[in-house]
């Protein structure tokens, strides 16, 4: 096991104090360096031990803030703070650039070689980055299979990877179909994999708060789909020494 080194990082976005967690492999020379969005509750240490998967691996990670700091445990609150910015791809936008500027800027990355990787509403920011031109390698997404404006995905110049749940009520097949009609008109290598019986968010552990309908925890799914995004990051930038 590679030593990994971590700290937080405090920077403005979407007129709050973002604080992301990045995490450096060892060594001192540059790696390919990969941003981690979130689900609509926000940062949690889900996405900072992921953030420490991916340094072990010998990527530069920086898993970015949503809210401010905060994590939004009451559903009501999350909704009220993420239905308004999910329906602003400019806002979403700026979210995206300002982590991936601060991941960009960092010494051991590659600014060349990033991906971008998400979950839920952090996944829908990614997409919005390669809708938005940005020069990525990958990006992966569960969760969320969010559409855009029209013609923009003809912007994505790198691979689409995403995964669902098949019984995901937020993310429901009309809504899985709508995004792969986008990706296939615009001409981006994408694949999309369904895991049966699988709720929205469940590559996210349980966590002891109230939450929605269709949400829940599938283990086995769960690590398949880190497997599945792993592969991509090492198919479209992979680690040399």
């Amino acid at each position: 096991m590679t030593t990994v080194t971590t700290r937080t990082v405090e920077y403005p976005a979407d007129n709050l104090t973002m604080i992301g967690y990045l995490a450096l492999p060892a060594g001192a020379e540059r790696r390919p360096a990969v941003l981690i969005g979130p689900e609509g509750t926000g940062l949690s240490d889900v996405e900072r031990r992921r953030a420490e998967a991916l340094a072990e691996l010998g990527y530069v990670a920086l898993a970015f803030d949503l809210h401010g700091g905060r994590y939004l445990e009451d559903p009501e609150e999350m909704l009220a703070r993420c239905m308004p910015l999910l329906a602003d791809p400019d806002r979403m936008r700026g979210i995206g650039h300002a982590a991936l500027n601060v991941l960009r800027a960092e010494s051991r990355a590659d600014p060349d070689r990033t991906a971008a990787v998400g979950y839920g509403t952090g996944g829908a920011i990614a997409l919005e980055l390669g809708r938005d031109g940005v020069d990525l390698r990958a990006i992966g997404t569960v969760n969320a299979t969010t559409t855009g404006r029209p013609g923009e995905a003809a912007r994505i110049r790198c691979p689409v990877w995403a995964g669902v749940g098949s019984e995901d009520p937020i993310m429901p097949p009309e809504q899985r179909e709508a995004f792969a009609a986008e990706m296939q008109a615009a001409g981006v290598d994408w694949r999309l994999v369904v895991y049966g019986g699988a709720l929205h968010a469940f590559h996210h552990p349980t966590v002891d708060h109230t939450v929605r309908p269709g949400v829940g925890y599938h283990p086995r799914h769960a690590q398949r789909a880190w497997r599945d995004i792993v592969a991509l990051l090492a198919e479209c930038m992979p680690v040399t020494d």
